[in-house]
């Protein structure tokens, strides 16, 4: 993102702010519900445009949504619910993309949909329905989905994978088994990725980069160990929870 703007009505939710992502990184997006963390996913995903400013990725300009493009960039997202197709079978839910873009074999769709829920650490379910599976269950075979690869693509990129708060509303052993999960899903993919996160834990643990987002700015960023110390006090309100600093409730 270089000098880029979103905005709707008076106030801009971005506001011509830089990022830049790099090959095999793993970036946390946090700050206060309302700050403009999805807007950033949306704009990554090719789901939205910028209002002004320039948004490349992997070096190639995006000046159109992502269903306008004949040859998108590989991004992958995993939505805060599993958003499992009800109606197919797990295998039918990883191998979706494959079965609908790719002329690939039955077969070769199989073995490597196997591969990935093996990945993830989920044997003998590729025949039941998201229904049949756990919460856990399903939030794993949406990572699954997301590794998920295309072969006639080529290495003409590495994915960027996209996390929409993954930990949320899980118990702590939980969040731990997604938490390295993403880690686990970066490294095998071969990609790069971006969470955004409330979650401490998840934070801490899955990326490496953190950077701060408030008032249409990026207030810090720095590393996750500096996240850690930092005595910036947008960060400190954020890891304490406190109702004293610079980050207040917007009045209406």
């Amino acid at each position: 993102m270089r000098d880029l703007t979103m905005q709707w009505g008076p106030q801009p939710v971005l506001d011509r702010v830089c990022l830049t992502v790099h090959p095999g990184e793993r970036l946390a997006v946090v700050g206060p519900s309302g700050a403009g963390k999805s807007t950033v996913l949306r704009l990554l995903a090719g789901l939205q445009l910028p209002t002004s400013g320039e948004l490349r990725l992997f070096n190639k300009p995006q000046t159109y949504l992502r269903l306008d493009q004949t040859d998108p960039p590989d991004v992958r997202l995993v939505f805060q619910n599993p958003a499992l197709l009800a109606s197919l079978t797990v295998e039918e839910n990883v191998g979706f993309l494959l079965r609908e873009r790719t002329h690939l074999s039955r077969q070769e769709i199989r073995d490597r949909v196997h591969a990935c829920l093996e990945e993830v650490g989920l044997y003998d379910v590729a025949h039941l329905y998201a229904g049949e599976l756990s919460g856990g269950m399903q939030k794993r075979v949406s990572f699954a989905r997301a590794l998920i690869d295309d072969p006639q693509r080529g290495d003409q990129s590495m994915p960027l994978l996209l996390y929409d708060e993954p930990t949320a509303g899980l118990d702590p052993v939980a969040c731990t088994r997604i938490e390295d999960l993403i880690v686990k899903t970066t490294t095998v993919a071969q990609g790069c990725s971006v969470v955004v996160s409330h979650v401490r834990s998840t934070i801490e643990r899955s990326a490496e980069r953190v950077v701060m987002l408030y008032d249409g700015q990026f207030q810090w960023e720095g590393s996750v160990d500096a996240f850690r110390r930092t005595d910036n006090p947008y960060v400190v309100q954020f890891r304490t929870g406190s109702l004293r600093g610079p980050m207040q409730p917007a009045e209406h």
